[in-house]
């Protein structure tokens, strides 16, 4: 029998020096539905936290402050990476999702579901603080700033987003955000970019994050804002990754493509 040449790039031994870095589970068919459950989970934590800190800040009379607004989802992205971004990568964001994609670290087939699991999320943390607290504070929701134009807050979300993409791609292991290196630099920007540009755009750089509070509030007027800023910025940071690092590497596409063959 032909003895496989290990630089053949589908040969079985370099197949698994590249497949290395991601754990069977993160390939494994029948584990999907946990990897879709924790994007349901982990994007309610996340909506709950950002949103709820606005509207409870609203409901005590200001008794959370805008630097606590901000640093609160920030923190809850680094408990979520680190409890379970191995599990099903910690995306909580479609525009995450879409750039792994873009990036060939992520295969398209799973993008759906992904992307469905986010929303469900989403939309469920919003209507759980409508229940328990009404639309005070306009349920979390994002907008512009008080005299900030739609097209102003547009830009800040592209250029919030093409940083925290950036960050992301920058630390993730291929398609996952991982370990402390991703948490802190993660949940660290968050904070960051909130700090300084909550005031103008509300510094969400998720569309679900923005669309679910809007949604269950029944105001979609600025939702568009939130959900072509974030996919614009994300695909400027894709574009800046090559810039940067090249072609994707082989151990992500490789990965990305035998995923749920």
């Amino acid at each position: 029998m032909a003895k496989e040449h290990p630089r053949d790039i589908g040969s079985a031994p370099v197949r698994r020096m590249l497949h290395a870095p991601v754990p069977p589970d993160f390939e494994e068919s029948s584990q999907e539905w946990r990897r879709l459950f924790s994007e349901v989970w982990g994007t309610f934590l996340l909506v709950v936290v950002a949103a709820g800190s606005v509207v409870v800040g609203a409901r005590s009379d200001g008794a959370i402050s805008l630097s606590m607004m901000v640093t609160a989802p920030g923190l809850m992205v680094m408990a979520i990476i680190y409890f379970m971004g191995t599990v099903g990568g910690a995306h909580l964001n479609p525009a995450v999702t879409l750039a792994f994609a873009v990036r060939r670290n992520f295969p398209w087939n799973r993008v759906p579901g992904y992307i469905v699991a986010q929303f469900v999320g989403g939309i469920a943390a919003a209507l759980f603080l409508r229940a328990m607290f009404g639309t005070v504070g306009l349920l979390g929701a994002t907008v512009p700033g008080q005299g900030i134009g739609d097209f102003k807050a547009l830009v800040m979300e592209v250029l919030l987003t093409t940083g925290l993409v950036s960050t992301i791609l920058g630390t993730a292991s291929g398609a996952r955000n991982v370990g402390s290196n991703a948490a802190l630099a993660i949940g660290g920007y968050i904070v960051l970019a909130g700090l300084w540009a909550a005031p103008i755009s509300g510094a969400s750089m998720n569309p679900v994050r923005s669309f679910a509070p809007d949604l269950i509030r029944g105001n979609l007027s600025t939702s568009w804002i939130y959900i072509v800023g974030p996919i614009i910025g994300a695909m400027i940071a894709v574009g800046f990754e090559w810039i940067l690092k090249g072609k994707p590497t082989a151990a992500g596409t490789i990965a990305a493509e035998g995923s749920l063959d």
